[in-house]
């Protein structure tokens, strides 16, 4: 989640660019950079590091101009350098542009760039975009710009500076935020509201598909067709601690209604709705080397481990090949038995978990080949792994990981997809079936979010309870475990799951009148089996509440409450059941007065053993 600003106006550009840049400093990033127009030329300084290290390359040459605009940045494409710092020019310094977002066909734009004589500098996508613009400018810079968009494909929020034509900023929206503060002469564009409520509180929001021309003293909204767009103010009434927020009450409940976004953009580019092609060049695997490997370790910690689990389901039902699922702090004290005929996958949103990245490391002196799934481009475990693939999660503020997990189940499931594809382990109904039930998942998200009255109400009648338990059995009891983990880390309830079956075996002990028990009941195979364990709690008098597909009469009859996800194949269910029980803790946790975003005792990015 980059951070976008601009200013134009009778001031000075760079003091607000700065200080809106370090408004959206919460969002994460890795470097930052500014580009103001002065004197028929652009002057873009730009490093990698946090937003005092371009503070202090400015002292004594600080940028002068009264229109300019400014990024933070989130790797992507490129490892966090000065060279893949934002803003981004072309060959001749004409045009200057921030983005947010991912081009998706930019390496096929940038190979023909380069061949019609363009020189790229970066390893970023969005580097194409200036290029485009010159190579397509006629003297008419709103008209290039709209022929640049017609040409990218992906999402973004890209704002535009050109040199012969200063007195305006462009700048248009897709799947990414974007807003015009207005003012009186001046005008300011951000990514989110906290960089410009200091300035004002009247905005325009756009909408995908708008593009906005922001001049001094006026501000016009089209279409991507130039068709003009009537837009009414929106004024902000939020305090600067809730803008950041987005409005919302914690970091953790915006990033879990982000969820949908983030699964936009991690699929974004790997998955095909026409022809069911799956997309990975990160990997260069063949046939050949997936037909060597006698096994495959997944090593990862707390929720990357959950995720983890679900990934061993996906291959060896998929892909039949064998899979060990480890705690990294166990790993390579317990001596494994890997070699070079084994491929272990570790899984870290921050790429720095010192259990995962040792764990990686042991794997590598034993032979192994590595793959690492991660959110953070050029963390430790980046670039010690063979392969890598990155989700598109952005960065995550609360402690408690959300969005991270659910893009980290769809890259193992994307994975999976991928390795019984090559491995000719899957039908092509059955991958076609599957392909588009994943590309459904985001609109299906937002429709659980928008239906969170249930869970508020279960919530509140049994925030006061000191234990709870967590139930499913195949893939489901993989989410219990990823529930159980929600609710204990920010609600202080002491919270297990356990796999249903294991009830008989002990856990009953346990159960007593009132105790809460969440049954998760969506994997049909074992769904009557479910039912049974379900029924064997409640008879000893815990209060249900059952997780199940839309329609399930049956698991009602049984339940003091259901909270329903979207009918999804059984595959696919871990990622939406997983929603209901993260909102489930943080309801849980607001009721008891909890620190949601901060759990006691815990860092978001444990770098330590």
């Amino acid at each position: 989640m980059c951070g976008i600003v601009g200013y134009i106006g009778r001031h000075q550009a760079t003091p607000f660019l700065l200080e809106g840049l370090s408004k959206l400093e919460y969002r994460g990033y890795d470097s930052a950079g500014i580009a103001v127009y002065h004197d028929g030329k652009i002057d873009v300084e730009k490093c990698v590091g946090r937003l005092d290290a371009l503070r202090q390359k400015l002292i004594g040459h600080e940028p002068v101009g009264t229109v300019g605009i400014g990024h933070t940045r989130w790797a992507t494409h490129g490892k966090p350098s000065d060279i893949n710092a934002h803003p981004h020019v072309d060959d001749t310094g004409m045009f200057a542009v921030v983005h947010n977002g991912i081009i998706e066909n930019y390496m096929p734009l940038k190979q023909e760039l380069v061949k019609k004589g363009h020189h790229f500098k970066s390893q970023t996508d969005t580097e194409v975009v200036p290029h485009l613009m010159a190579e397509y400018y006629n003297g008419d810079f709103e008209a290039t710009v709209r022929k640049v968009l017609s040409i990218i494909k992906g999402s973004y929020s890209l704002v535009f500076l050109c040199a012969k034509e200063p007195d305006k900023i462009i700048c248009a929206k897709k799947n990414n935020p974007l807003v015009i503060g207005l003012g009186k002469g001046e005008n300011y564009i951000a990514s989110d509201i906290p960089a410009i409520i200091s300035k004002t509180r009247d905005t325009y929001i756009l909408a995908d598909g708008e593009m906005a021309i922001v001049m001094a003293d006026s501000v016009r909204v089209t279409d991507l067709n130039g068709k003009p767009v009537d837009k009414k103010v929106f004024r902000v009434t939020w305090d600067a601690e809730a803008a950041e927020k987005g409005g919302f009450e914690h970091f953790m409940l915006k990033e879990i209604y982000e969820q949908p976004k983030c699964v936009r953009d991690t699929l974004r580019g790997r998955l095909s709705r026409e022809n069911d092609e799956i997309s990975l060049p990160e990997l260069n695997w063949t046939p050949d080397f997936l037909k060597k490997l006698r096994k495959i370790f997944i090593v990862a910690c707390g929720t990357a481990y959950h995720a983890g689990i679900v990934g061993k389901y996906y291959i060896e039902k998929m892909a039949r090949i064998p899979v060990e699922v480890d705690i990294a702090s166990e790993f390579r004290y317990r001596d494994p038995i890997i070699d070079d005929s084994c491929l272990c996958i570790v899984i870290s949103q921050s790429g720095e978990t010192s259990d995962t990245l040792e764990a990686l490391k042991e794997a590598k002196r034993r032979g192994a080949a590595t793959m690492a799934v991660t959110n953070v481009v050029g963390s430790s475990i980046a670039r010690e792994a063979d392969q890598v693939i990155y989700t598109y999660a952005g960065p995550e503020i609360a402690v408690a990981s959300t969005k991270a997990y659910t893009t980290q189940l769809i890259i193992m499931l994307i994975l999976s997809l991928y390795i019984s594809k090559l491995l000719g382990k899957i039908e092509d109904k059955r991958l076609h079936d599957l392909i588009q039930g994943i590309l459904r998942i985001p609109e299906q998200m937002h429709e659980i979010l928008e239906n969170v009255d249930p869970i508020k109400v279960f919530a509140a009648n049994y925030a006061s309870c000191e234990d709870a338990f967590f139930l499913g059995r195949s893939l489901d009891y993989a989410v219990a475990l990823e529930g159980a983990l929600k609710l204990k880390e920010i609600s202080y309830i002491h919270a297990e799951a356990y796999a249903a079956g294991e009830l008989k075996h002990g856990t009953l002990a346990l159960i007593e009148e009132g105790v809460p028990v969440i049954v998760l009941a969506t994997q049909p195979h074992v769904y009557d089996k479910t039912i049974s364990n379900l029924q064997e709690v409640k008879s000893r008098g815990a209060i249900v509440i059952g997780i199940g597909m839309q329609g399930d009469k049956e698991l009602a009859k049984h339940a003091n409450s259901v909270i329903t996800i979207p009918q999804a194949d059984e595959e696919l269910a871990p990622i939406l059941a997983v929603i209901p029980l993260q909102l489930l803790a943080y309801y849980a946790a607001l009721a008891r007065g909890c620190d949601v975003d901060k759990p006691r005792n815990l860092a978001k990015s444990v770098t330590v053993e």
